[in-house]
């Protein structure tokens, strides 16, 4: 199983999250790839690409409520070109700052929502953190990624059942 971090980022705390993870969950997943949004688009989540992997959106909240702009032609192209994802496994990690109640933690629950409608299937909860809570993204981050990835990795292993 591959872990692919897809990182939104205005001023690199996103990749930090991710980099940490990258490091401390190497004993749950061999192979962890971090890559940030800048260049992507809508074929990142292709059945090749996605095929024994397990993504994870780590992604910032910009302006007001939006997805960092190195993350806006991913996002974009999946409104534009809109393929059934439900071969995609993911989870998400929402940066935001609580002190923007009306927008908080946007950038990740937009990719989220995006992701869900078509089709792709998030693993657990979106995991929120905020900025104005005084904890370091990195740690938080990282204690939820171990518990996530192992839950993830369980249920992937585990048989599914077609009704």
């Amino acid at each position: 199983m591959k872990l692919k971090i897809l990182v939104g980022t205005m001023t690199s705390t996103a990749d930090y999250v991710a980099q940490a993870i990258q490091m401390d969950c190497a004993d749950l997943v061999s192979d962890i790839e971090v890559t940030l949004m800048d260049n992507l688009d809508h074929t990142v989540f292709s059945p090749e690409q996605a095929e024994n992997a397990l993504y994870l959106i780590c992604t910032s909240t910009y302006g007001s409520g939006d997805v960092p702009d190195n993350a806006r032609a991913l996002y974009e192209s999946l409104d534009a070109n809109p393929q059934f994802l439900g071969h995609v496994r993911y989870g998400v990690i929402a940066l935001g700052d609580r002190t923007y109640l009306q927008t908080f933690c946007f950038g990740g629950k937009k990719f989220d929502e995006r992701l869900a409608d078509l089709g792709a299937q998030r693993i657990g909860e979106v995991w929120c953190h905020d900025a104005s809570s005084g904890t370091m993204p990195e740690t938080e981050g990282t204690e939820w990624c171990r518990q996530w990835l192992e839950g993830a990795l369980q249920s992937l292993a585990s048989p599914q059942t077609t009704a």
